[in-house]
């Protein structure tokens, strides 16, 4: 089942960039993997995903410790605490959820205790939803050069999460003001921001067509699991 699953997440991924007249293979997957056990996500590598997702730190290095790297890699994509960052060590490729300049600096600094560069995204609350994490676009604008200033990480794009709704295209404006942002961002400071992480298991396709480069889809590979922000 994951493995047919997956061939239709890719497929309707495909037809997504096809729509909206994008290059072919411009949109990845990060299959999320959080609270999903060994064997599936072997079970699903198997299948051919490449890009797994997690959201909590206690849960992803015992899962990394034990699959490995060869052949895949990790991303972290929820919330990060600052006093979890010490135990990124080089397990993630990319960091999706970086929600301040404090937590950016932070992982700046112990990267650079480590002689190395972390990829991350800055998280963006473009809904303005109280629940959600992120800064608000006035504030990423206003830091958009202090990030881009730090040692230790290197700023490749933008995350959101928009409010769950049952239509699809409710997420599309989200979406559509994250791009939009990210062209300001990239004017203002030149930058180059060539990623977007934006769109779940229920909204991925409009995503997709608004630009998305990243889509992180667990529930609709892996079934229904208890319901957290990022997947």
């Amino acid at each position: 089942m994951i493995a047919e699953n997956l061939t239709e997440i890719r497929e309707r991924i495909s037809q997504a960039i096809q729509k909206s007249g994008r290059e072919p293979g411009s949109a990845r997957l990060v299959t999320v993997s959080k609270q999903v056990d060994i064997a599936r996500i072997g079970e699903a590598r198997t299948a051919g995903a490449v890009i797994f997702g997690e959201n909590k730190i206690q849960e992803a290095v015992p899962k990394i410790e034990q699959i490995g790297s060869q052949d895949i890699i990790w991303h972290f994509i929820g919330h990060l605490q600052k006093n979890k960052v010490k135990f990124l060590d080089e397990r993630f490729d990319l960091i999706h959820s970086v929600d301040s300049l404090e937590l950016a600096e932070k992982i700046a600094k112990q990267c650079q205790s480590e002689n190395r560069v972390q990829r991350v995204l800055l998280q963006v609350n473009v809904s303005g939803e109280t629940a959600k994490f992120g800064m608000e676009p006035g504030e990423l604008e206003k830091q958009m050069d202090n990030f881009s200033r730090l040692q230790g990480i290197m700023v490749e794009g933008l995350m959101t999460i928009p409010p769950f709704h049952p239509d699809p295209g409710n997420s599309r404006k989200h979406f559509s003001r994250l791009r939009e942002l990210r062209e300001q961002c990239e004017k203002q400071n030149e930058v180059s921001l060539h990623e977007l992480s934006m769109g779940m298991s229920h909204d991925f396709e409009v995503a997709v067509e608004e630009g998305a480069t990243l889509v992180r889809v667990g529930t609709a590979i892996f079934g229904p699991r208890r319901a957290t922000p990022g997947g």
